[in-house]
């Protein structure tokens, strides 16, 4: 008897090459505001976080011991874990677009709840909504950048978009010379009014993000090629480059198989089959800097306060040049990240941000340190560590294939996230509620270590993605042949 099964359709498309050869455009930078700049209002909200830590343990206001911040802040990275396994599956399968309202709405309303916490409970369950939020965003931004943006650009444009966080970390630190001056706001108000007015200017992100479009990537991998095209039509006509013949390597049209889901075997199979060693590589990048970052950004007002004698109220001007050295790193090197290449630099940046951690770590322990030049190695050691964090997430979100791409992020975020970063805050608020300057030096040893291991694996497994199509990196799933 004959089948009746169709053959399935398939159709050839340029539009990738099409998309790289794109010259910087006044659509680039709606790009990148409209989506880098939610890193700016999470840089904020959550420096506000850390810097109010110590004023969270008066009595007069919630009365939170350091396990307590520690556990809070677990609470966050608890949340951005699961956010982000939920939103970044959804993203695959219903588009890139949709869910750059939901995951940053999501968080917003987090942010906005956190400003009337009134006990332990309800502050950890408002952060948890905010960490959700935050982790969607992670997937739905990354992946939408990385497709919209040409290859020759995606590097440091990647690396500058996520430490752009630290212009908001400075941002907050400068904030609380104002909402923790008790001579302007009462001690209990101003750290309230810090996060409603975080969650109030978010919204105008909302309004932004009207105007950026679905991802042509990934609209034809889902067979809307229509849509596709004439998003890619209206980029070249505004450019003057429609009608425009692709010539060079790169530019063969690929051929797509028309799928319109996905099956959760389809989508997962990969990242432990044929890309298992980029899942290793992902895994370890993203565990590193998520312990490392984790460990000292969340209870480094701790710090401050317990072994400097810092008052609580003045632990977050001392974040700003810690936040500058931050931003600055990804500026500049992020352009090394596309004509050097990835790997050597990845695996440097990893390296040297180790080592100078291990000698702050000694000097610490030996008591040889203030609080000025604490801070002064730790903003020399997150020069290079804002740029390994940054790059790891560009790994995560460029060497696997487009339908799958925003769920790879979410994977490795959390997975390295879940090892690196929920246990770091209550692990060192631990060893900071021991008040051995000993116990504390062990703690950086292990972050030291678990960077060394991940620029040891990126040299070993990493990927040359620098400017080549995301198609070359990784060939869609859908792809014909």
């Amino acid at each position: 008897m004959p089948s009746t099964a169709q053959a399935p359709e398939i159709f050839e498309t340029t539009i990738p090459a099409r998309l790289d050869r794109l010259p910087w455009s006044r659509f680039h930078w709606l790009l990148v505001i409209g989506l880098g700049i939610t890193w700016i209002l999470d840089g904020l909200e959550v420096t506000l976080m850390g810097a109010i830590s110590a004023v969270l343990q008066r009595g007069d206001v919630l009365g939170f011991t350091a396990a307590q911040i520690g556990l809070i802040s677990s609470a966050y990275l608890t949340g951005a874990v699961i956010g982000s396994l939920i939103f970044g599956h959804l993203t695959d399968r219903f588009g890139r677009r949709t869910f750059f309202f939901v995951s940053l709405a999501t968080y917003l309303i987090g942010v906005g709840l956190t400003a009337v916490s009134w006990n332990l409970a309800s502050f950890a369950a408002f952060r948890f909504l905010t960490g959700a939020g935050i982790g969607g965003e992670y997937s739905a931004v990354n992946s939408a950048i990385d497709e919209l943006i040409p290859a020759r650009f995606r590097g440091r444009i990647d690396l500058m978009i996520n430490g752009s966080f630290w212009l908001g970390a400075l941002a907050g630190s400068a904030s609380t010379a104002v909402i923790l001056n008790p001579g302007i706001l009462a001690i209990n108000v101003g750290w309230r009014l810090g996060f409603g007015i975080g969650a109030a200017i978010g919204l105008v992100i909302l309004f932004l993000r009207r105007f950026i479009p679905e991802s042509p990537r990934w609209l034809f991998t889902h067979g809307r090629r229509d849509e596709a095209e004439r998003i890619v039509r209206d980029f070249e006509e505004e450019l003057g480059f429609a009608g425009n013949p692709l010539t060079g390597p790169g530019s063969e049209p690929l051929r797509i198989v028309v799928r319109h889901s996905f099956g959760l075997g389809v989508i997962l199979r990969p990242l432990i089959a044929e890309y298992r060693q980029r899942s290793v590589l992902g895994l370890t990048l993203m565990a590193a800097q998520a312990f490392l970052y984790n460990a000292i950004f969340f209870t480094y007002a701790l710090v401050l306060n317990r072994y400097y004698n810092v008052p609580a109220g003045s632990t977050g001007l001392y974040l700003m040049p810690f936040a500058l050295a931050n931003f600055l790193g990804p500026m500049i090197l992020g352009h090394f990240f596309d004509t050097v290449g990835r790997r050597p630099m990845i695996a440097s940046t990893f390296a040297v941000a180790a080592l100078i951690l291990i000698a702050t770590g000694y000097l610490f322990e030996r008591g040889a340190l203030s609080a000025a030049t604490q801070t002064a190695l730790w903003s020399l050691m997150f020069f290079f560590a804002s740029s390994a964090a940054s790059s790891a997430y560009l790994t995560v979100s460029e060497i696997f294939p487009l339908e799958i791409r925003a769920l790879a992020i979410a994977i490795f975020y959390s997975v390295g996230t879940a090892i690196g970063g929920i246990v770091a805050p209550w692990f060192f608020g631990f060893l900071i509620d021991t008040g051995a300057r000993a116990a504390l030096y062990v703690g950086y040893l292990i972050a030291a270590a678990l960077m060394l291991c991940a620029a040891g694996v990126e040299l070993r497994l990493g990927i040359a993605a620098e400017r080549m199509s995301l198609e070359h990196v990784a060939r869609p799933l859908s792809a014909a042949g």
